[in-house]
């Protein structure tokens, strides 16, 4: 849901974004977290041994942007397990989008929608609710598109894969009530970043794609995250910019009893995505 009320704001775009990559520098003096060889299960244990210590993440000078729409100031805030908070808008125009997600639900409102609704769906409800027919991406790939990407031992993997690019990919089998998904994630061989996340449907349809730049160690934790992700929905041909900016790892949240509260007020009348009826 979230990925795809996104995907609604920056329609107006229409054209893809040019994906300006940076080479990953910051780590260069860094020691290899993999060896030149790896194994899955050493694949697996550096990108969770650096992912699962991301505790919460804050950036409060973040933008969404996309081709032909004017870039939005933005702010950026995560807790595990689901807590998430985007707002955004311009310094004119006042806000254009609040998402979020908390401990039992996750909402969308746009200025730009119609009606002027906020849409909410609980968290228990999501899967077996209309809502799932209709969303092309799972809401929660939103988190670990933004770097908190942990690949779960649980499931079924294949690889890693050596890419001609030099980097390394692992491909997950994801299981679901429409049928399985593939992720395919890619990786830097040398210090295990995250650098591409790719979903495909029961059909091995693309859905979504994050790539992942800029990668900063965040110098209380140590911990690493991208500062810039984009975000491309080929369905709805699609493609937007979240850039970080100084993000901050596991510091406390000002006010967070308001930060993770489902917003009410005037044009947010609330329609529920569980409702049979939707």
């Amino acid at each position: 849901m979230l990925l795809t009320c996104l995907a609604g704001l920056m329609s107006l775009c229409g054209a893809s974004c040019a994906s300006i990559r940076r080479p990953v520098d910051d780590f260069a003096n860094l020691p290899p977290a993999l060896p030149p060889t790896p194994t899955l299960d050493q694949v697996i244990h550096a990108v969770n041994g650096n992912c699962s210590q991301i505790r919460s993440f804050s950036a409060s000078q973040a933008s969404i942007s996309g081709p032909g729409f004017p870039t939005l100031q933005a702010t950026v805030a995560f807790e595990r397990p689901l807590r998430l908070r985007v707002r955004a808008g311009t310094g004119i125009l006042g806000e254009e989008l609040d998402l979020g997600s908390n401990d039992e639900v996750f909402w969308f409102w746009a200025r730009r929608s119609q009606p002027p609704a906020l849409y909410f769906c609980r968290h228990a409800q999501f899967a077996s609710s209309p809502a799932r027919q209709t969303l092309f991406v799972d809401p929660y790939w939103l988190i670990e598109a933004l770097g908190v990407a942990e690949i779960d031992p649980s499931l079924s993997h294949q690889g890693p894969f050596a890419r001609q690019d030099g980097r390394l990919e692992i491909r997950t089998l994801r299981p679901a009530a429409d049928g399985p998904s593939t992720k395919i994630t890619v990786l830097d061989r040398i210090h295990a970043l995250v650098l591409e996340q790719h979903v495909f449907d029961s059909r091995n349809q693309l859905m979504a794609s994050a790539l992942a730049s800029q990668h900063r160690r965040d110098p209380l934790s140590g911990l690493s995250m991208p500062t810039v992700i984009d975000i491309r929905l080929p369905l709805q041909r699609t493609a937007l910019r979240i850039s970080l900016g100084n993000v901050h790892i596991n510091r406390p949240f000002s006010n967070p009893d308001q930060l993770w509260t489902m917003p009410v007020g005037e044009g947010r009348i609330p329609i529920d995505l569980g409702n049979p009826n939707f």
